[in-house]
């Protein structure tokens, strides 16, 4: 497969791409950017047919003072308290022991839905896993966060987001859902997970 080129890319994707020159203004979150650029992997065919309704993203491993880009450190550098900055992690702290928080940003450039299909809302993710494939919860961190720094747009502002990952006890992680329309919980990125039934569920009288 021929390799397209940042810029022909750009030339289809429009503003739905952050690539290197995005990413080098970038001032709330300062990645390290390396001399030589991942090739874009996706076909001409493929990024036309994407264009409105993905964004093309140049996914970076290293923030500049070399540590890992992983949930755990974007935590650190957002915070939890829409009250003094945002865009945020919504305050919860479940899944500060869990190993997927530390698996790292990839360095490659990777395509991502902006809004969830609809025909896949209130489906079970074991239905969903044998038609979709699932992105990881690092690539939808990464990708909320960039899009809002950088394009301004609040993916999956109401709604969660199946992930790839699951948690110790093998339960399915989903993220999103920035905004309470209830008005209930504060603002913030979730980080979630659908509990499996087990033996130990059960009822009383």
């Amino acid at each position: 497969m021929n390799h397209i080129s940042v810029s022909d890319a750009k030339g289809i994707m429009g503003k739905n791409m952050i690539g290197p020159e995005e990413i080098d203004k970038l001032t709330d979150m300062k990645l390290l950017l390396g001399e030589l650029l991942p090739e874009i992997q996706y076909s001409r065919d493929e990024l036309e047919k994407k264009k409105e309704d993905y964004i093309l993203i140049l996914g970076i491993g290293s923030f500049n003072d070399g540590s890992p880009v992983t949930i755990r450190n974007m935590k650190k550098i957002v915070g939890m308290n829409p009250e003094l900055s945002e865009p945020c992690f919504y305050n919860q702290d479940w899944y500060n022991k869990e190993d997927f928080i530390d698996i790292p940003m990839r360095d490659g450039w990777f395509l991502i839905r902006k809004e969830i299909y609809e025909e896949s809302r209130a489906i079970q993710p074991l239905e969903l896993k044998e038609k979709y494939n699932f992105p990881s919860a690092i690539s939808c961190t990464y990708a909320f966060f960039m899009a809002w720094y950088i394009l301004g747009i609040k993916l999956w502002y109401h709604d969660f987001v199946w992930c790839s990952d699951t948690d110790h006890n093998g339960d399915r992680i989903y993220v999103g859902k920035y905004h309470d329309v209830d008005g209930v919980n504060k603002n913030g990125f979730s980080i979630h997970r659908h509990l499996a039934l087990r033996p130990c569920y059960g009822c009383i009288d």
